[in-house]
């Protein structure tokens, strides 16, 4: 699942750890979300959203595959 996390953390001036420490989660977790190597629980995912004042749909873009097989 693709994100645009990085960009709206940097348009706003925070770096990784500020980010994390806005949403009470490690650094390493807000470094994986960027790129790409995890995906948020649907509750992170809120936060981040809440955080942004945004969708979940705006910032996190689902790639869909062949998973309906």
């Amino acid at each position: 699942m693709e994100n645009i996390v990085e960009k709206l953390r940097k348009e706003r001036g925070l770096n990784q750890d500020e980010f994390a420490k806005a949403i009470r989660v490690s650094r390493q977790t807000v470094s994986s979300i960027e790129n790409g190597k995890y995906n948020p629980s649907l509750e992170l995912a809120f936060d981040i959203a809440d955080f942004f004042g945004m969708t979940i749909e705006e910032i996190f873009i689902h790639k869909g595959g062949d998973n309906n097989e």
